[in-house]
């Protein structure tokens, strides 16, 4: 998911003034609250890794809430000269990280920051919103965190915290103001109601409205009664100007925010004249690099050459670069930029060529090269893949933000001077972090292969999906119908708020808390609800069903070439873990655990004369914590072939392998898997129904009889709080910037990544180093099949009958010994005309 980081500028530049004694450059220019203001959001921004990124401020003219109420924030002190001509070096210094700086007469910063989140939500991006101001906390929602920086700390608000703190819903809190008013911003509330009050009777209410409808009531006294009566024009206005507007009219989409990163020479120029020496030694600025290779660039001779002198000046230089500029392909081997007005396919397909070769995003080069019907050979570097590599967890490798990111260059589209810059750069830390085998051995082989799969693609049933999108519509009624029996009228089911108001209103169901937007009817809701009634599992069910045909049937068939076949596109540096993504369409969430959605598996076919075979990794990621810890108990029960969860459950609970119940090897399973997401007994308890304690003595008797795995869990927080990250068995780093930061909850999630990603992480380098080998050996055996499809541990290859058996054997043996473990890695095989059949 990507993040979106949006800053209330006015409070976060006052925290930073009031927090910072007063200090000047040599100039006498006024500088601390632009000092404390980077200080602050570049940490943010260091820790979350925004794709978007925008800092909200006031506008010195009346908003709509002064129009409304004239004495909205009368009364407050004057800005004091020494933070007011900071304001403007503040906004240049939120650019020079990279944030969009956002203004907007008629509204305050707060409505600014409600406006983007509110986009973030509809986009399903995670945002975070940093402020020092409480009011902001009714933004949060399922997709949004609140960032309250206080004189200590910054404390994370998400539904849960703030649930505990105020004992209601984010969306509640506005109704709270409304009541208890705000004095900072002269919003007057119901005279004689406090913030304890407020709480109480929100709680209890549940709205601002529902309270105005139900006085005067017995369940207040008679004082409350008319304290609320009296001041119900005032509540109703208070709330008004409490509520954060969400649709403020400011930018039209999220990308008109995109976080693009340090503005190298702007950073260095303001820092410079305000006398910031730490940070532009933090943000290693002592050169302005944009301008110093602006000038180097000015001086690089360009030729055109033909076809054979380019081939002959490429074969003479150990590296060349190579992009496409206006329609013309350019070449740069560190001296000079060559073009060739002839053709250049042919060159970029000349292994002895190709292997001197860098570009940028190289799967993109050879699946051009596959559909000219060309043969072509591997490069020999590409930026994109290793930028990647440097760290995972950056989320986007656009070339403008690693051009940002490597050498302070604003640089939109690849050029071939600026790739070989960059494959400079990054050549050298990846030698220098000794991850040269990742980038060369896996990631760039694997391009290769991707390319491969995604030109092929997979063949469908389109007739088959079609009809079976029809059957779930009729499914989908046949719910619907039953939903409307139990509820007694026919009503939208799709509607969050229709469903809301039918469950807690009309059936009177438990746990209804109603927000601005109505009841929440998601799915953790329903299911605290499930035991209550009959009609919560018909609209869990009908969700179900709904979602298998919006989302595959009717889509899938859609988007089906003429032969039938559909090609997904494998997202190389799409996830932090080095796992592959899969989109349009998302081939990597095929639903399994369900009947329905399993029987998607019967309308991926294989064509006429040819087979479908499939291989899974049996347990790889308890068998990689098995080799990794060196815990010997598990590494025997892998050897001598036991089931993981038997011989767990048994020395857990203490009983023979003979005596563990399915019931007891179902908790064994939960335990084994928790345990390598470094689960708590907090969720252990939820996911098992036990109580909180009886979790807790699971995880300790796992432990103690697992003593390895103790340690080495023990032993990987130890080191990723000295280094910062962690790595997998071939290299690959997970940077865990939460581990830095004060907030509890914040350093907890980083230890639970630290010990899982190590796992995970080399879990995925396997599957991809079994993925070149199998191409590979299909490749050298001659024989009519080819990989078409990767799905998390599992492999798909399309085979013709006459060879089948043999690329089974391959598929397994290649799988099987991908790597040598201390533990067997076991593959588990099946073929069949269908994807279902391989099952």
């Amino acid at each position: 998911m990507k993040k979106l980081l949006v800053i209330d500028g006015n409070s976060i530049v006052n925290r930073a003034f009031y927090g910072i004694r007063l200090l000047t450059n040599n100039e006498g220019v006024y500088t601390n609250a632009v000092y404390g203001m980077v200080n602050i959001v570049s940490k943010q921004i260091e820790q979350i890794s925004p794709d978007y990124c925008a800092v909200a401020f006031d506008v010195k003219a009346p908003t709509f809430r002064h129009n409304m109420f004239d004495a909205y924030k009368a009364g407050r002190h004057a800005t004091p000269e020494e933070l007011l001509s900071q304001l403007p070096y503040a906004k240049e210094g939120m650019k020079a990280l990279g944030a969009s700086v956002l203004e907007l007469a008629g509204y305050e910063a707060d409505d600014i920051l409600g406006t983007l989140a509110a986009m973030a939500e509809k986009e399903q991006v995670e945002a975070y919103v940093l402020t020092g101001d409480r009011d902001a906390l009714q933004l949060i929602s399922d997709t949004t965190k609140v960032l309250l920086a206080t004189n200590n700390d910054t404390v994370v608000f998400d539904r849960t915290a703030f649930f505990d703190k105020y004992g209601v819903a984010p969306e509640q809190f506005v109704d709270v103001k409304a009541l208890m008013g705000n004095s900072s911003d002269n919003i007057p509330g119901v005279a004689g109601i406090g913030e304890k009050t407020a709480l109480k009777l929100i709680s209890e209410f549940g709205s601002l409205e529902n309270l105005y409808r139900e006085i005067p009531t017995d369940r207040l006294t008679a004082g409350v009664n008319r304290k609320l009566e009296e001041g119900r024009e005032k509540a109703a206005l208070s709330q008004t100007l409490a509520r954060i507007v969400r649709d403020a009219p400011i930018i039209e989409s999220l990308e008109e925010v995109a976080y693009t990163g340090l503005n190298r020479s702007l950073a260095y120029s303001l820092f410079e004249k305000l006398g910031f020496s730490a940070f532009i030694k933090r943000f290693e600025l002592e050169a302005a690099p944009e301008t110093i290779a602006a000038e180097a660039e000015q001086e690089i001779p360009s030729e055109e050459l033909s076809f054979e002198d380019l081939q002959m000046a490429i074969l003479a230089s150990e590296v060349s670069s190579f992009a496409v500029e206006d329609g013309k392909t350019v070449f740069f081997d560190g001296e000079r930029r060559m073009t060739c007005s002839e053709e250049t396919d042919a060159l970029l397909c000349r292994e002895d060529v190709a292997k001197r070769l860098v570009c940028y995003d190289a799967k993109g080069y050879y699946k051009r090269l596959l559909a000219s019907g060309r043969a072509y050979a591997p490069f020999h570097s590409d930026v994109m893949l290793g930028a990647y590599v440097l760290d995972p967890s950056e989320g986007s490798f656009d070339f403008s933000r690693i051009c940002y990111k490597y050498l302070g260059k604003n640089v939109e589209t690849p050029d071939a001077v600026t790739l070989y810059r960059l494959y400079e750069t990054i050549e050298a830390t990846i030698t220098e972090h000794q991850q040269s085998e990742l980038l060369y051995g896996i990631e760039m082989p694997l391009a290769a292969v991707l390319a491969e799969m995604e030109t092929v693609g997979c063949r469908v049933d389109t007739e088959g999906l079609i009809q079976y999108g029809k059957q779930l519509e009729a499914l989908e009624d046949q719910y619907k119908e039953r939903i409307y029996f139990h509820a007694g009228c026919e009503f939208n089911v799709n509607s969050p708020k229709q469903l809301g108001e039918v469950l807690f209103e009309k059936m009177m169901l438990p746990n209804g808390k109603k927000t601005k937007t109505g009841y929440s009817t998601n799915a953790e809701i329903l299911e605290k609800l499930r035991p209550y009634h009959p009609i919560i599992q018909d609209i869990l069910d009908y969700r179900q069903v709904a979602k298998l045909r919006g989302t595959y049937t009717d889509a899938l068939a859609a988007v089906a070439d003429g032969e039938s076949r559909i090609h997904t596109t494998f997202k190389q540096t799409g996830t932090a873990t080095g796992r592959l993504s899969s989109t349009d369409p998302n081939l990597q969430n095929i639903p399994i655990r369900t009947a329905q959605g399993r029987e998607l598996r019967r309308f991926f076919v294989a064509k006429e004369g040819y087979v479908l075979l499939d291989a899974d990794y049996s347990q790889i990621e308890l068998r990689l914590l098995a080799d990794i810890a060196g815990d010997e108990h598990m590494r025997e029960a892998f050897v001598s072939g036991e089931d993981i969860h038997t011989s767990t459950a048994a020395k857990v609970f203490g009983v023979s392998p003979d005596e563990v119940t399915p019931e007891l090897r179902k908790r064994a399973k939960a335990v084994n898997f928790g345990i390598v997401y470094g689960i708590g007994d907090f969720s252990l308890s939820v996911d098992l129904d036990i109580p909180r304690y009886q979790a807790r003595e699971y995880i300790d008797s796992y432990l103690a009889n697992y003593p390895s795995v103790d340690h080495y869990l023990k032993e990987i927080k130890k080191s990723a709080y000295d280094c910062g990250y962690v790595t997998t068995a071939f290299g690959r780093r997970r940077y865990i910037p939460e581990l830095s930061g004060q907030n509890k909850t914040l350093r907890a999630f980083g230890e639970r990544v630290a010990m899982n990603s190590p796992i995970q992480g080399t879990a995925a380098d396997i599957i991809k180093i079994a993925m070149i080998k199998v191409n590979q050996k299909l490749r050298e055996s001659g024989i009519d099949a080819r990989l078409i499809l990767q799905v998390h541990d599992e492999l798909m290859v399309e085979a013709h009958r006459d060879c089948a058996d043999q690329a089974l054997g391959i598929l397994r043996e290649e799988m099987e010994n991908a790597v040598q473990l201390s533990v067997p890695l076991d593959v588990e095989v099946g073929a069949g005309d269908t994807w279902y059949d391989c099952k």
